[in-house]
């Protein structure tokens, strides 16, 4: 499993230690930004990210801001991008199971560094559905 991670300064702690906790787990993860907690602009590390994942290299990404809407609207602006905001076990759940979602976006001012772990394990994890949620899936690019 190949992983990416991108955020801004807000996510950056959180984006650091989930990087040590994949990788011990024994998955390929890429961390590309940002890299301090200085004030940075959350597109210029989502775009590539979202990017490598289209293209192939990568299974999943796991995007981090304080709240999530920046990096998910990017995100989801690149074709076959399916980012999902999630704060809960639940939601990450669902965003694979039926949405397909190929990236997690954490809210990283909202929710626990523990949360994010379980959230990012679960998603991971499971498997898409399919079924009824091919058809609506697969409507989802323009």
């Amino acid at each position: 499993m190949r992983i990416i991670l991108a955020g801004d300064h807000a996510g950056f702690s959180y984006k650091k230690i989930l990087l040590d906790h994949l990788q011990a787990n024994s998955y390929k993860v890429e961390d590309t930004g940002a890299f301090s907690e200085e004030s940075c602009d959350y597109p210029d590390f989502i775009h590539p990210a979202a990017e490598k994942i289209v293209q192939g290299f990568f299974d999943f990404g796991v995007f981090f801001c304080g709240s999530a809407n920046g990096v998910a609207i990017t995100a989801n602006k690149h074709r076959d991008i399916r980012a999902a905001i999630c704060w809960n076990n639940e939601l990450a759940e669902l965003a694979r199971l039926h949405n397909n979602a190929n990236v997690i976006c954490i809210p990283c001012r909202f929710v626990s560094l523990e949360s994010t772990i379980e959230m990012v394990d679960l998603f991971i994890q499971t498997k898409f559905e399919g079924g009824r949620h091919e058809r609506r899936v697969s409507k989802i690019p323009c």
